[in-house]
C-alpha cells in the first residue's frame, strides 16, 4: 500500500541526539511533512502538533546499509522495521532493481533503496556461476576495455544510481574465475565518472583491493580477507580515498557460527523477525557447517583487522551487510545489520564511530545529502531508541519509535505473542 505523510507536526522534546557524528543532549527535534523543520532547545509545539516525550531516549538518522542485494518489498520491509531507512543495491537484475526502486519511491513503509543493477564482469566472471547454477537469470558481462563505455552507458539507461565492479578470482569459493584486466577495470571506472557514477567493487582478497584501489575505484565493497594485509595495502587505500564496507555479518556467515545465531535470540530483535527467516537459520543451525559453507578462502578477522587499521588512518568506513537471504546464508535485510555493527565496535570502533558508519559515513560517500544526519532541511528519516547507543550500541536494538519520510512506521511485531508465550511458560 502507499502510505501518506503525516498531516500534522510532531515535536519530539528533550532527547538526546546523535546527528551523524556527535552526541547533543536535551534538544527538540520538529518533523513537518517529509522533513526535519526545526532542532534546538525549547522549541515552540505548532497548533496540532504531536508532541513526544524523548527523555532518557535517542534520536538517530535513519540507518543506511551500504552493502545489499534486494530482490523483493518484503525485504525492504523487514529492513526498516529494524531501522534502515535507506538500502544501497549492489547489483543484481535491471528489472527488479527498477521494480524495487519504483516501489520505494512510491511507499513510506518500506526502506528506500539505491541500485547498482547489472555488476560488471569478465565472461564467465563472478558471479556468472550462480547462472549454471540456475540461481539468477544471465547477464551482460565485459570483454575488454573497448567495450567498457558501453557497457556503463546501457546501466545508466537500466535506472543504476552507481556501478558494481566484481574482482574476484575465486579464491573465496574454492573455483579459479576468470578476471577482467586493469585496464578494462580502468575503463569503466572512467565511463562511470563521466556519466556521475561513483565506483565500488568486489573486493574479497589483498589483490583484488589493489586493483581496485590502483584502478581509481571509489570504495570497496569488503574487505581483504584471505590473509593479514600489509602496510602498503593499507596506505594505498588512504592515499587513494577510498572507502571501505567490511561486510563481517557476511563473513562470519561463511563460518560455523555466524552473527545472526546472538541475534534472533535478542529479544528485542526477534518479534520483528521474519518467521521464514528464523525457520531457515534453524535449518542452519543443524546442517554440518562443512557441508553448509563449503570451500572458504576468506577469514572475517583479517577483514575486520584491515578495515579498522585503513579507518584509523582516515578511510572512511560504511555499515554494511552484503544482506541477501536464502541459499544456506543467514545474513539477511534488517536484522543482520545490528549484527554489523556490534562486530565493528568487536573490532574496535567505539559505538560513536560505529553510528557515524550507519548515517553520515555512507551518506557521504555515495552523495545523498538529504540523509545520514539531523538539522533542519533533511529527511525525516529518524529512529528513537532507548537508552544511549553511543556507550552501547546494543541500544540501537531497543527501537521505541521510526520515521520515513516524516511518516510514523508501523512496525508489526509477528512474533510478538510466541515470544510472550514463551516467557511465560
Amino acid at each position: 500500500m502507499t502510505t501518506a505523510h503525516a498531516t500534522s507536526p510532531t515535536l519530539i522534546r528533550q532527547a538526546a541526539v546523535f546527528d551523524g557524528s556527535r552526541l547533543l543532549s536535551a534538544q527538540d527535534v520538529l518533523i513537518d511533512g517529509p522533513v526535519i523543520a526545526a532542532v534546538g532547545t525549547r522549541l515552540e509545539a505548532p497548533d496540532g502538533a504531536t508532541v513526544l516525550d524523548g527523555a532518557g531516549r535517542t534520536l538517530l538518522p535513519g540507518l543506511i546499509d551500504a552493502h545489499t542485494h534486494t530482490t523483493d518489498t518484503a525485504q525492504l520491509r523487514q529492513a526498516l522495521l529494524f531501522g534502515i531507512t535507506t538500502e544501497l543495491d549492489m547489483g543484481g537484475s535491471a528489472e527488479t532493481a527498477r521494480r524495487m526502486r519504483a516501489a520505494a519511491d512510491e511507499r513510506d513503509d518500506l526502506a528506500d533503496v539505491r541500485v547498482a543493477t547489472t555488476g560488471a564482469t569478465a565472461p564467465g566472471g563472478h558471479p556468472c556461476q550462480l547462472v549454471e547454477l540456475g540461481m539468477i537469470e544471465p547477464f551482460p558481462t565485459v570483454g575488454g576495455p573497448d567495450e567498457a563505455d558501453a557497457f556503463v552507458a546501457a546501466r545508466v539507461a537500466e535506472g543504476a544510481d552507481h556501478l558494481k565492479i566484481f574482482i574476484e578470482d575465486g579464491t573465496a569459493i574454492g573455483k579459479p574465475l576468470p578476471l577482467m584486466s586493469p585496464q578494462t577495470v580502468t575503463a569503466l571506472i572512467r565511463a562511470a565518472h563521466e556519466r556521475g557514477l561513483r565506483t565500488v567493487a568486489h573486493t574479497l582478497t589483498r589483490s583484488a583491493a589493489r586493483q581496485a584501489i590502483d584502478c581509481g575505484i571509489d570504495g570497496l565493497a569488503h574487505a581483504p580477507a584471505d590473509g593479514p594485509s600489509d602496510q602498503a595495502l593499507i596506505e594505498a587505500a588512504v592515499a587513494a580515498g577510498v572507502f571501505i564496507v567490511p561486510t563481517l555479518t557476511a563473513l562470519t556467515g561463511m563460518t560455523a557460527v555466524p552473527a545472526e545465531y546472538e541475534l534472533c535470540d535478542d529479544p528485542r530483535l526477534r518479534p520483528y523477525a521474519d518467521p521464514q527467516w528464523l525457520a531457515d537459520l534453524d535449518e542452519i543451525r543443524t546442517t554440518d557447517p562443512a557441508r553448509r559453507i563449503g570451500p572458504i578462502g576468506v577469514e572475517p578477522q583479517y577483514a575486520a583487522d584491515a578495515a579498522l587499521r585503513m579507518f584509523r588512518l582516515g578511510v572512511p568506513l560504511l555499515a554494511g551487510t552484503d544482506g541477501t537471504g536464502g541459499h544456506g546464508h543467514p545474513t539477511t535485510h534488517g536484522i543482520s545489520y545490528h549484527g554489523e555493527l556490534a562486530l565493528l565496535v568487536a573490532a574496535g570502533l567505539t559505538p560513536a564511530q560505529a553510528l557515524t558508519a550507519a548515517t553520515s559515513a555512507p551518506a557521504d560517500a555515495f552523495g545523498l545529502s538529504d540523509r545520514g544526519r539531523i538539522g533542519p532541511g533533511l529527511r525525516a528519516d529518524l529512529l528513537l531508541v532507548a537508552g544511549d547507543p553511543t556507550r552501547d550500541i546494543t541500544a540501537l536494538r531497543a527501537i521505541t519509535a521510526l520515521w520515513r519520510t516524516g511518516t510514523l512506521v508501523e512496525r508489526t511485531a509477528p512474533l510478538a505473542e510466541q515470544t510472550k508465550d514463551r516467557t511465560q511458560e
